[in-house]
């Protein structure tokens, strides 16, 4: 097989996987905050118990979302030598800031969060938890700069075959990037609003004795449902005026690929029939959630219905899937369209690969990589179904430590 091939699919499958435990990771990192506040303001048992719970699904996510991210990082110097020597003064900005003003603080403060339960005054530990959420929206911005700049090259010159960044501002205020990062934070509230209606509605189908933890939390999720699902698709419709004329087609389209054509030759510059398909089933998926969302509206603030409403406690069940599936197929849309550049209009993705990779080393690598992140996703959900049914009792985050038994008294008789 064409090693080209190989290697995006390859990439495909990696980031394609990161991004399901980073929509999750983003939309309920800032709900457990939310909950915190609730707790720490009114020193509410439910909301402490709500932190905990939900507060230990968010950490499992991350934690082996973790691990998916440092394996694709991999990849960039595996199968795309060619763009990071010809585009890394401007790509590697990005990435790099990320990792070292967003990723550390937020690694770090979060391990405070965790580890500081009943340790640390209760406002400093509210604080913890929102410097994790910050911090987790400055990493998704970094990382959509980056991708901004592959979609819509700015604040760039080429010197000596290579790309030199000239303009910061014009890059950190890349439209594309602006309008992914409030698209895709919007994404993640509606992933989590969700994944909190179907984990609720899963327990309150069982009729669980935690009825008003669940009620609590069903409630919570449909309103953050609500309240997301609209800026998504208005976000998202404000992206097309910045498409790429070769992804929309038309007269724009035509003079595009004359350009191309004559700047590098003959060629199929056109965007591939896969990011049709995408788009297609992502717009499909948000009218679908935007319907859930209106029946969810009509009663969500009765208490019995939300209890005793067996049927929508299947649906929301069953919905937990579609954010991901949207989000993923928006993604598709994204990426795909943009072929066959790695940067439009200036690196093609064929020139962007590392040179003298064969046929052989992407299909091993190809290998490990899959059968790695089908094992962590995997193991990911695994551990997300059994903790979520273990229900709040069951939550170890956060819960005194067991006291050790006292050692019997010895007698002193001799």
């Amino acid at each position: 097989m064409d090693p080209l091939v190989l290697a995006r699919v390859q990439f495909a499958l990696t980031a394609g996987s990161h991004f399901l435990f980073v929509a999750l990771t983003l939309g309920l990192a800032t709900l457990v905050a939310l909950m915190q506040t609730r707790a720490t303001l009114s020193g509410g048992a439910v909301h402490a118990r709500m932190t905990r719970f939900w507060g230990q699904l968010y950490v499992v996510n991350y934690a082996v979302g973790i691990v998916t991210g440092l394996v694709m990082e991999f990849q960039f110097g595996l199968n795309w030598a060619g763009m990071s020597r010809m585009t890394g003064g401007v790509f590697g900005a990005p990435l790099a800031l990320e990792t070292i003003a967003a990723f550390f603080v937020e690694s770090t403060f979060l391990g405070l969060w965790i580890f500081g339960w009943d340790r640390l005054n209760r406002w400093v530990h509210l604080g913890l938890i929102w410097v994790v959420t910050l911090t987790a929206y400055l990493s998704a911005y970094f990382v959509l700069v980056a991708n901004g700049w592959l979609q819509r090259p700015v604040g760039y010159e080429m010197r000596d075959g290579a790309a030199r960044l000239t303009d910061v501002g014009a890059l950190l205020t890349n439209p594309t990037a602006l309008l992914a990062f409030a698209h895709v934070l919007f994404g993640g509230l509606l992933t989590a609003g969700f994944f909190m209606a179907g984990v609720s509605g899963y327990h309150l189908l069982r009729r669980t004795a935690e009825v008003e933890f669940f009620r609590r939390s069903m409630r919570m999720g449909l309103v953050t449902v609500m309240a997301a699902v609209m800026p998504v698709v208005v976000v998202g419709g404000m992206q097309y005026q910045y498409l790429q004329p070769t992804k929309t087609g038309g007269d724009d389209a035509a003079a595009a690929v004359a350009d191309f054509t004559a700047r590098f030759g003959p060629g199929d510059y056109m965007a591939p029939g896969l990011a049709g398909v995408g788009e297609g089933v992502m717009t499909g998926l948000w009218s679908l959630m935007m319907f859930l969302a209106l029946a969810a509206l009509v009663k969500v603030w009765s208490g019995r219905w939300l209890v005793r409403g067996r049927v929508f406690h299947v649906v929301m069940v069953c919905a937990v899937p579609l954010p991901y599936v949207a989000m993923l197929s928006g993604w598709v849309f994204r990426e795909v369209g943009r072929q066959p550049w790695m940067v439009y209009g200036v690196l093609k993705t064929r020139d962007a690969l590392s040179p003298g990779v064969g046929s052989g080393t992407i299909t091993v690598s190809f290998v490990a990589f899959t059968a790695l992140f089908a094992v962590l996703v995997g193991v990911n959900a695994w551990l997300l179904a059994r903790f979520a049914r273990r229900g709040p009792d069951g939550a170890a985050l956060g819960a005194a430590p067991p006291v050790a038994p006292s050692a019997p008294a010895v007698s002193a008789t001799f």
